[in-house]
């Protein structure tokens, strides 16, 4: 099987996932063509645009020049809330990440002037390499060379969590102790507030998050989104990880927040078929880890135990959950009309039944 090309991978063809721009999305080619090359040298033209279509938060672009391929980001239209949605943010964290972290993409400017698209946007290089997709890997692995990816793929995650905050210069993002705490009690304010009349309440599992949470085990930088669909492997040796993408959500918190947090999106091989049909990632592939597997990996390789996994778990599920939730509030005001998000209503009721079972297990 041949390998696709990346969302951040060069090549001469069409990036794999790139599409023509849907109208909703579409901006300003020559305005930002003429305000990034007061930024950078670009040769000469505009560029070719075409819209990624996975991810379902911030819009992603190719901007193809002649000889070199950008990736613009940018928020989506709607009622969104902007520390969700922050490119300054999202740019200068990955900017101060490259010295000590890398995997991240090079950025190369940001913008905050609305009238350039009528929103901030950033843009960055592109990273050449395979992003493993919804049903495949992008490449032809063995079940022991999978397995052994699955622990690279967890290596480069206990890597980002041994960043100093400090020395990256990203303290700032961290509000102190009670990490933990703090997300329980956002994330049920937000469920609350995008719920709609075809989804569960939840409250029995916010109860239970906030009657149960544990004290903060340590505080590093977390990415929040670490997924095998977020990750470039290197063109050249695909069980080496060359790149991690989409850094919306990354912070100064929890590991064990940001591992729960993960896992919520591991699907693996024995799953019941109603959670499998909304994976987002080849994590049930013959060989790969299975989630209990990742856990023991993870708590062996850091020393960290969690006194009670259970909590994680289901903190991880009901984030999702309101994930899920608050793009499909987007669409079912109609604030969108892409027709990917016309059921994500589904995965929230699943997971809410997934979350009560397991706290009935844990009891």
């Amino acid at each position: 099987m041949t390998a696709p090309l990346a969302a951040n991978e060069g090549g001469a063809d069409a990036p794999h996932g790139a599409r023509e721009v849907r109208d909703e999305d579409a901006f300003d080619v020559a305005a930002v063509d003429s305000w990034l090359r007061r930024q950078t040298e670009l040769p000469a033209g505009l560029p070719e645009v075409k819209q990624f279509s996975g991810g379902a938060s911030n819009l992603t672009y190719l901007l193809r020049y002649a000889g070199r391929d950008l990736i613009l980001r940018r928020p989506p239209a709607g009622t969104k809330a902007k520390s969700a949605h922050d490119m300054g943010r999202e740019y200068r964290i990955q900017a101060a990440l490259a010295p000590v972290f890398p995997y991240v993409p090079k950025m190369v400017a940001h913008c905050n002037e609305d009238p350039v698209i009528g929103s901030e946007f950033y843009v960055m290089e592109r990273i050449a390499g395979t992003i493993p997709r919804r049903s495949d890997l992008g490449v032809e692995l063995t079940p022991e060379q999978t397995r052994q990816l699955g622990h690279t793929l967890i290596d480069t995650l206990i890597d980002l969590h041994q960043v100093d905050p400090d020395t990256a210069g990203l303290t700032d993002l961290g509000r102190g102790a009670g990490y933990v705490e703090r997300q329980v009690a956002g994330w049920t304010g937000r469920y609350r507030k995008a719920k709609t009349w075809n989804v569960p309440s939840f409250e029995k599992v916010m109860s239970w998050l906030a009657a149960h949470q544990p004290a903060d085990v340590r505080t590093c930088v977390i990415h929040n989104d670490f997924r095998l669909d977020n990750v470039v492997l290197d063109p050249g040796d695909p069980l080496k990880v060359v790149g991690v993408l989409d850094w919306e959500l990354a912070t100064i918190g929890d590991p064990l927040m940001d591992l729960g947090s993960a896992l919520a999106y591991w699907v693996q091989a024995d799953d019941d078929w109603a959670f499998k049909r909304f994976k987002m990632q080849p994590s049930d592939v013959p060989g790969m880890l299975t989630r209990d597997e990742i856990v023991s990996y993870y708590t062996e390789k850091t020393g960290i135990e969690p006194a009670n996994w259970a909590f994680y778990e289901v903190f991880g599920l009901f984030r999702l959950a309101v994930i899920c939730q608050q793009i499909y509030y987007r669409y079912h005001h109609k604030q969108t009309r892409n027709p990917r998000f016309k059921n994500l209503w589904l995965p929230v009721n699943l997971l809410e039944r997934r979350c009560r079972r397991i706290i009935r297990k844990a009891a």
